[in-house]
């Protein structure tokens, strides 16, 4: 009786399906919940470059310095509306400054405090980048 008991078991498939579903969920779900985390992240990283490029190209018109400061700052602060989906105005920083390599150069950079973003959460199961997201663009100072 044992023996045909044991016979059966070895032959009977019907749990298969169910075992095959619990060793696969898992990293199905880790490596979905990944694509999501990374693209709002990539999201935000994209967001925050578009943002200074924008203003790298506003700063172009400005006459010194300090006029080119002031225009990409104008320009982030009117921009942000169009991103208030991924970004939180109140966690952005603008720096304008002249590049101190190259006097022909101007840079803005902009970082963003993404601690608030959703993906957080996930941080137990996925390895995340680092919650800051700073992004620049350099231009030619134009006009002579």
């Amino acid at each position: 009786m044992t023996c045909s008991l044991l016979g059966m078991f070895r032959r009977s498939k019907d749990g298969a399906a169910a075992i095959a579903f619990a060793l696969v969920l898992p990293v199905f779900l880790m490596l979905l919940l990944g694509i999501l985390a990374y693209g709002i992240y990539f999201a935000a990283a994209h967001t925050t470059a578009q943002l200074a490029a924008d203003a790298a190209r506003a700063s172009v018109a400005g006459l010194t310095d300090t006029e080119r400061a002031s225009f990409a700052r104008a320009n982030v602060a009117s921009n942000l509306a169009n991103y208030s989906v991924l970004l939180d105005a109140s966690k952005v920083t603008v720096e304008a400054a002249a590049m101190p390599s190259d006097a022909t150069e101007f840079r803005v950079a902009i970082s963003y405090d993404a601690s608030d973003l959703p993906i957080w959460s996930f941080t137990p199961f996925l390895p995340l980048p680092s919650s800051t997201i700073v992004q620049s663009a350099v231009i030619k100072r134009g006009g002579y």
